[in-house]
């Protein structure tokens, strides 16, 4: 299948029901024509100060990886290369890496030697490139259609990951050098039935809780967080606990309170946030009530939430509404607080993440083309936009590190 064909598979089975015009999907949607991708050589092979696993001070440019889609009018040739300003936030591109196609979501291994990357296709994907010369150590199959969400269990030995189109999640080993062993397990969301406005199951993202002890994966079409074992030696999953959404609810992205014991819920579809229990014993999941986005009564799709290393604050892209909402975390992480919504100077952020030192924002704004930068205020968490936009072709995830 194109995809083109893929991408308007998606917007049927992830809002069949909402308004057409919209024009979205739950993992990435086709776009306007966009600037074309930084050109320029393979930058600087040298670990920038800061990466995961560096040792001594950061100082300097730090790099920055940014996903698109390869196959889609106006987008990249690759994974983005390019570097950021600490104190400033300003972006400065560097090159592109060839060979990843549609590229769209991407992870570091925790000992920030290896990149990983979803090819998000038919046939879909998961690519290891080393970070110290960007060799691309290899591809292995996800068993399954368009996957959209990737990351590494904590451990560093396994890499998860999401296939939105075919509802299910895989596993793949990791060696020592980063590259990647064949699947090891494969399951597909068959029960429950899926939600209102839904065909199929849709994973959309599959995470490790923080101890590592379980790991969740978010289906949005059956609107259910699932909790698996993970056999550390065999790479073998056991299901163990379900947690269902309100029905219709479209749950999208989940992270985790830092102390443990809560975690956010994002749901798309029906444009809210759930505050969600954990038991780290069983990995059991319970749902809170459904609160507000704080983006008035249209349907804005958020995409991804985000809490502050200290526990204070929490984040929230909406892509309709192209803002980001600012809670404030209270009673140990139980309960969220709207705070207010600022602009993110771009059009649908689809993805947004910290500086390993949590002092930035970024966004990837996936129909402007552009990845925003913001001073993340320690005090009060507000947020100051860091001059212009970088233009990037089709972001739609910016990984710093």
């Amino acid at each position: 299948m194109s995809r083109g064909g893929w991408s308007r598979r998606r917007f049927v089975g992830a809002l069949a029901g909402t308004t057409a015009g919209a024009a979205l999907s739950a993992c990435g949607d086709e776009p306007p024509p966009a600037a074309a991708s930084t050109p320029g050589a393979t930058p600087s092979t040298t670990r920038a100060p800061g990466t995961p696993g560096a040792t001594g001070p950061s100082s300097g440019p730090r790099p920055l990886h940014l996903g698109t889609y390869t196959s889609v009018e106006g987008g990249g040739r690759g994974i983005g290369l390019a570097t950021y300003d600490a104190d400033s936030g300003r972006v400065t591109g560097t090159g592109t890496l060839t060979g990843v196609g549609d590229p769209s979501y991407l992870a570091a291994h925790p000992d920030g030697r290896t990149l990983y990357a979803v090819d998000e296709r038919e046939d879909g994907a998961v690519t290891a490139v080393r970070l110290a010369d960007r060799e691309i150590l290899g591809s292995r199959s996800t068993g399954g259609a368009g996957p959209c969400h990737l990351s590494v269990h904590p451990g560093g030995r396994w890499l998860l990951s999401a296939n939105y189109g075919s509802g299910s999640v895989a596993v793949h080993p990791i060696g020592a050098s980063g590259a990647l062993g064949e699947r090891t397990d494969l399951v597909t969301h068959s029960s429950p039935p899926p939600g209102p406005g839904q065909q199929g199951p849709h994973a959309h993202q599959f995470a490790a809780s923080p101890d590592g002890g379980h790991v969740l994966a978010v289906d949005l079409g059956t609107d259910t967080v699932y909790t698996y074992r993970l056999d550390e030696k065999t790479g073998r999953l056991t299901e163990v606990a379900r947690a269902r959404t309100r029905p219709g609810a479209g749950p999208r992205h989940l992270t985790f309170h830092p102390g443990g014991r809560y975690a956010y819920l994002a749901n798309e579809v029906d444009n809210t946030v759930a505050v969600c229990g954990y038991d780290a014993d069983t990995g059991r999941l319970t749902v809170g009530e459904a609160q507000p986005t704080g983006t008035g009564s249209g349907t804005s799709y958020p995409a991804q939430i985000l809490v502050t290393a200290n526990g204070a604050y929490a984040y929230l892209a909406n892509r309709g509404h192209n803002s980001l909402t600012r809670y404030a975390v209270e009673a140990d992480g139980a309960r969220l607080r709207l705070l207010d919504t600022v602009p993110v100077s771009g059009d649908f952020p689809r993805q947004i993440a910290f500086s390993p030192d949590g002092s930035l924002l970024f966004a990837a704004n996936q129909r402007s083309s552009t990845v925003s930068v913001f001073h993340v205020d320690t005090g009060n968490g507000e947020l100051r936009l860091a001059g212009e936009p970088f233009d990037s072709p089709v972001a739609v995830c910016a990984l710093p590190l």
